[in-house]
């Protein structure tokens, strides 16, 4: 089931370019702060970020089309949720508050794991993040914000590794890592 979003309805701005983001070191030691268009240029610059997985009663995974508004990877296929901690914030807060955002949900993410990453979206920019990954469960229905997701869907892990199999290139480069270690690493 793909849910397309309604375009009258109105949802306010969560992010900005001009959003400071946490600069880390390998070891996710705090090295300083700069604006997330900075951090997104050229080859990108390592900096603290997030990704959920949310799933439902009956194990399927929550799916978000990012936007087309999106500077990297518009339009693609990932996983439920996925932002930065803003200056002085911790991590598990900036969970809750972005998926409250922009899905309109509550949840209690569970840490799973971390680990860094680069990926190039073309001239465009790249992704240079040491992501930490959650895993969370809901029983609600989300209230996507059209400003980040243009459409969403649930989807069981067994349809997901198909739908990886034969198009890779619709998902998220973040996705296709963190995926796999998600299954190795929690009963979904």
């Amino acid at each position: 089931m793909i849910c397309k979003l309604a375009t009258g309805v109105h949802h306010p701005e969560v992010s900005s370019d001009s959003d400071l983001l946490i600069l880390v070191d390998r070891l996710d030691q705090e090295l300083g702060l700069l604006s997330k268009d900075a951090c997104h240029d050229g080859e990108g610059l390592l900096h603290r970020a997030f990704s959920v997985f949310i799933f439902n009663s009956e194990g399927n995974l929550l799916l978000q089309k990012r936007s087309e508004q999106k500077r990297l990877w518009p339009g693609y296929w990932s996983n439920s949720c996925c932002s930065h901690p803003r200056a002085g914030e911790k991590t598990l807060h900036a969970v809750s508050r972005r998926v409250e955002q922009e899905l309109g949900l509550s949840v209690v993410p569970k840490f799973v794991y971390k680990f860094t990453y680069q990926a190039s979206f073309g001239e465009t920019g790249s992704e240079h993040e040491l992501c930490h990954v959650f895993r969370a469960l809901t029983s609600e229905t989300p209230r996507a914000n059209r400003n980040e997701i243009s459409e969403w869907r649930w989807v069981s892990p067994q349809a997901l590794n198909e739908e990886l199999e034969l198009s890779p290139d619709t998902f998220t480069p973040w996705l296709k890592l963190e995926w796999p270690v998600l299954l190795e690493n929690s009963n979904v």
